[in-house]
């Protein structure tokens, strides 16, 4: 298994408005409405944990992307 630390965060925005945010409506568009438009926004405070190789390699695949991302293999060892 690597030694290396990777980190893990998580940036929440709270938003409050009148009407449910539209399916598909992504971070940027948010942000525009809730600084020009009819969205009231909130960055809450940030969290980072900090994780091993194999938890970094579960959460690449989570997200969609590939281990390889860190030169991870699926087990979370070093790729050579």
């Amino acid at each position: 298994m690597t030694n290396r630390k990777f980190y893990k965060t998580r940036i929440t925005l709270e938003i409050l408005s009148e009407d449910p945010i539209p399916e598909g409506m992504d971070v940027p568009d948010i942000m525009t409405e809730a600084t020009e438009g009819e969205y009231s926004a909130q960055v809450l405070p940030m969290e980072t944990d900090i994780i091993d190789g194999k938890q970094a390699a579960d959460a690449l695949l989570e997200q969609g992307s590939d281990c390889g991302f860190f030169s991870l293999t699926e087990d979370g060892e070093d790729i050579e």
